[in-house]
């Protein structure tokens, strides 16, 4: 029991709201920085191996292999020579040093001999003051671990998603990190998914905000159908939210279920409650697609009920403005003979009966709703 509670002590308190305090991400590496390593770190005993001088990869190796314990390396965004080392010494295999280098990999779980490779897609809210059709709701990056038996290797690519914290907090627990690399991986796991849920209550107050503003009776200054454009660039950012959600349900439920060598037992079970959570998230992003859908329908059955109601009011007066059209067409033919032409009261008669029948006609269409 005490496990758990230090697990999720170090892997809860990333779960904040993104719309109070501007995001759950760290910043990544100082632009001045010129290395793609942002960190290299032995853990022995779940605690962290202090030296006088920061360790090159190679050097943070042969210390864990020398004095037990296991090697954590952080990366962002490393060029394939700058990897080429890191990846010879741990025996890497070439396919997943490709996807890690390139990276725009969707999320995965992929065994090879002595390590297992993951990518996660990390999603980062983007504030913004007011949503429109060009507004950007949320970004992307992906964050790529390869685990071993005493190794943990984090390439992380885009401008959010930073470890910092995370790794500072699991060294704050050395139980929990004392369980090896599976440990960093699960904690890694649930702080991405964590933060899915941050930013899908985000969203979430997003689209509350665009179906309110559909259905608010007398809307007045905004033009009919702009909303249309809002509408479809939320469902756009809640594809690209989905594509992040969707794929690494599978390999989630794989690290629960299926027993792997390199994960440990005693961490093996906590991935079942990630892959609960992010279950849970893709509901919700499903949820959300199928609300904007019935949305932007209603969106646009207004615009056309308001366009048919103008057709009928423009009909109407047309219908209306007909008969003096009509009266002025006939009398102004300039004909000798014609009816009261002549008369004395001829003028205000034929304008009084004019006047009569656009009433007759203006009270009708009224009654029947077109006016």
């Amino acid at each position: 029991m005490s496990m758990i509670r230090d697990l999720r002590a170090v892997v809860r308190p990333s779960r904040v709201s993104l719309r109070k305090d501007g995001g759950t991400y760290d910043a990544t590496r100082s632009p001045a920085t010129s290395s793609a390593v942002v960190d290299c770190a032995v853990y022995r005993d779940g605690r962290r191996i202090e030296t006088e001088t920061p360790l090159t990869p190679h050097e943070a190796v042969r210390l864990a292999r020398r004095d037990g314990g296991f090697v954590w390396i952080g990366l962002h965004e490393p060029t394939e020579a700058e990897f080429s080392g890191i990846a010879s010494e741990f025996g890497l295999h070439p396919l997943a040093v490709e996807d890690a280098v390139q990276a725009h990999q969707r999320p995965k779980l992929e065994r090879y001999d002595d390590s297992l490779f993951t990518v996660f897609k990390t999603i980062h809210y983007v504030e913004h003051d007011q949503l429109d059709a060009n507004s950007e709701v949320v970004e992307t990056g992906e964050v790529m671990c390869f685990t071993g038996r005493d190794f943990f290797i984090t390439v992380r690519h885009g401008g959010q998603g930073s470890l910092r914290a995370l790794r500072h907090r699991l060294q704050d627990d050395p139980e929990l990190l004392s369980k090896g690399p599976s440990a960093v991986l699960h904690a890694i796991a649930d702080h991405v998914v964590d933060g899915y849920i941050a930013v899908a209550d985000a969203v979430q107050d997003d689209i509350d905000e665009v179906e309110t503003e559909v259905f608010s009776p007398g809307r007045k200054g905004s033009p009919r159908g702009s909303d249309a454009g809002r509408i479809y660039q939320l469902k756009r950012e809640v594809l690209e939210f989905k594509r992040a959600v969707s794929p690494l349900l599978r390999p989630m439920q794989l690290l629960s279920e299926r027993p792997m060598r390199l994960i440990d037992p005693d961490i093996q079970k906590y991935f079942r409650d990630v892959a609960d959570h992010l279950a849970r998230v893709q509901e919700q992003v499903l949820g959300f697609d199928e609300l904007l859908n019935s949305i932007l329908q209603a969106n646009l059955a207004q615009a056309s009920v308001a366009q048919n109601e103008d057709m009928r009011k423009i009909t109407s007066w047309a219908a209306i403005i007909a008969v003096p059209t009509m009266v002025c067409g006939v009398y102004g033919m300039n004909f000798d003979h014609m009816p009261e032409l002549h008369w004395r009261y001829g003028y205000p008669v034929i304008m009084g009966v004019t006047v009569v029948i656009c009433l007759g006609i203006h009270r009708t269409l009224k009654r029947n709703g077109w006016l």
